[in-house]
């Protein structure tokens, strides 16, 4: 089979760890570069090693418009052009209503939702001034389902998939935006969210039971999901993958 995204440019945020990482390996066995993107640079510095020329170390805060800004500047610099973004920077804090305070609530939405516009505003306006391109924006099933412990991630997650339409309709038509909406995924930061709850093991089991499939996805097969919206769907803009192993059917 052809590499799908031979001779593509892609700029991935979040890509120190978890669904970033996992992302960022596929795409460079599919033939794209990469711009390699997270606030962490050693993380960054390893992964791009292991993936050796086709990627690039970029140290940004995504939250911070002016770093987001750079970012993306950097990426169109040093892979001379940027044809696929895939917003994957996040965080998930769990915390009551009583407990979630103004810096939590403004982290979480800085993060979380501004970060993903930040990047959205400086990739979209070059990619549509220069023959076009794609966005993957990470949403949640959060996204459409509510949940409580997670107020300001539920809020951020709604909005990605407005922010996914919002800049579809304009975009267009020579960028596709499109969202992706992981279930629990296996990934330090699911372990991380697991251990606020005290018994990690207990937690996880109830996680797991609420799920149809009976298991966490992994962040390769929600990497598959990715790859598939960045090229393979040529058609689809606005529209919104549910990978959640059937959370949000039932």
């Amino acid at each position: 089979m052809p590499e799908r995204l031979a001779g593509k440019a892609a700029l991935i945020t979040g890509a120190s760890s978890g669904i970033g990482a996992a992302t960022a390996r596929l795409f460079v066995e599919e033939g794209a570069r990469v711009a390699l993107l997270a606030r962490r640079r050693e993380p960054l510095e390893e992964l791009a090693a292991e993936l050796g020329e086709a990627a690039i170390a970029l140290s940004a805060d995504v939250a911070v418009p002016e770093e987001a800004r750079a970012g993306v500047a950097a990426a169109i610099e040093q892979l001379g052009g940027l044809d696929v973004v895939v917003n994957s920077a996040g965080v998930a804090w769990p915390a009551t209503l009583a407990e979630i305070d103004d810096d939590h609530w403004r982290q979480v939405i800085d993060i979380n939702l501004s970060g993903s516009f930040y990047v959205c505003r400086a990739a979209g306006l070059h990619m549509k001034e220069n023959g076009g391109g794609t966005i993957v924006n990470l949403g949640s099933e959060m996204s459409v389902r509510a949940a409580g412990m997670y107020i300001a991630y539920c809020a951020s997650k709604a909005g990605i998939l407005g922010l996914t339409r919002g800049l579809a309709a304009e975009l267009a038509p020579d960028v596709t935006v499109n969202a992706i909406c992981p279930g629990p995924v296996d990934t330090p930061m699911m372990t991380a969210e697991l251990e606020t709850f005290g018994d990690v093991e207990k937690s996880r089991a109830e996680a797991i039971d609420s799920v149809p499939l009976k298991r966490f996805a992994s962040a390769e097969e929600v990497a598959v999901g990715i790859l598939y919206l960045a090229a393979e769907a040529p058609f689809a803009t606005g529209t919104t993958l549910e990978l959640d192993g059937g959370t949000t059917a039932v």
